[in-house]
């Protein structure tokens, strides 16, 4: 059966119609799915019924999975999930955001010298409003840019740092020791080339600090700005989620950021899984 799409956006996102990955998640039906990614950047699933444990199955497909240094939120007998979720002990909104960094542009895994390949979001329980996953694509942002500025980041490098992005976004619960020492600042080129497709992109987002060889504020200040340039409306793609949905993204071509909702009077639980890729050049 071949796989039909529907775009999502006009320069980027697909989603697939007619294929429940519970069902069929063999070598040749894969194959495709990762042709059509690599084409397309967001791949939505509609009305999945995906259990943990074929969402690991699903991800161990692209690659090796990410085991996540903050492991207070991976799932209960399977590290590789992370979940995300507003709720108490008791099941009842909680009125905390599981996860504050989530709410601005990154791309997950940046602050790994071997980064994020492709990230695997399963909605369980969405609310009526707000909660969203935003997509910018970092492809159209670099091509967007002045032959002169393309030229002056040519050979910039940025350092990513776990520790920098959760102390100013979730300094309430800050990285421990140990957690410090599995997630080192580490150095990557602000324009990357997709190992697939050979095409340029942006490479920065939350986790980027400072530019090497930058004076640290010279260099903060650049990097918001090329934040800003790079996350303009017409780039972006704004998906609502409905529960059974799962999506899966590009980290090396996107930037992704989620929306704020109810913490304290709706339920909101996702799971996520990042693959990991290879060291960006």
């Amino acid at each position: 059966m071949a796989i039909k799409i529907k775009k999502l956006h006009k320069k980027f996102g697909a989603e697939i119609l007619n294929y429940k990955l519970s069902k069929d998640l063999n070598y040749k039906s894969f194959k495709e799915i990762l042709k059509i990614f690599n084409e397309y950047g967001v791949l939505l699933f509609r009305n999945q019924n995906l259990s943990i444990k074929n969402q690991v199955t699903f991800g161990r497909k692209f690659g090796k999975v990410l085991i996540h240094a903050v492991n207070q939120n991976h799932a209960k007998g399977h590290p590789e999930i992370y979940v995300l979720s507003n709720l108490d002990n008791n099941g009842q909104p909680s009125g905390k955001h599981p996860d504050q960094g989530s709410l601005y542009w990154h791309t997950d895994g940046s602050w790994r010298k071997i980064t994020g390949q492709a990230t695997i979001m399963v909605a369980d329980i969405i609310p009526l409003k707000g909660g969203e996953t935003h997509f910018c694509c970092m492809e159209n942002a670099y091509d967007s840019l002045s032959d002169n500025m393309k030229l002056k980041i040519d050979n910039l490098f940025a350092i990513h740092n776990l520790d920098f992005s959760r102390n100013r976004r979730h300094g309430h619960d800050p990285l421990s020791k140990k957690q410090k020492i599995i997630a080192p600042p580490v150095i990557h080129p602000i324009v990357r080339t997709h190992p697939n497709t050979k095409r340029k992109s942006l490479f920065l987002g939350d986790h980027a600090e400072y530019i090497e060889n930058m004076n640290y504020s010279k260099g903060r200040n650049f990097i918001e700005r090329l934040n800003k340039l790079a996350t303009k409306t017409k780039f972006i793609y704004r998906h609502q989620y409905k529960e059974g949905d799962v999506l899966v993204w590009d980290n090396r071509r996107l930037l992704h950021k989620g929306t704020k909702y109810d913490t304290a009077n709706v339920k909101r639980v996702m799971r996520r899984t990042t693959i990991i890729g290879e060291a960006p050049k």
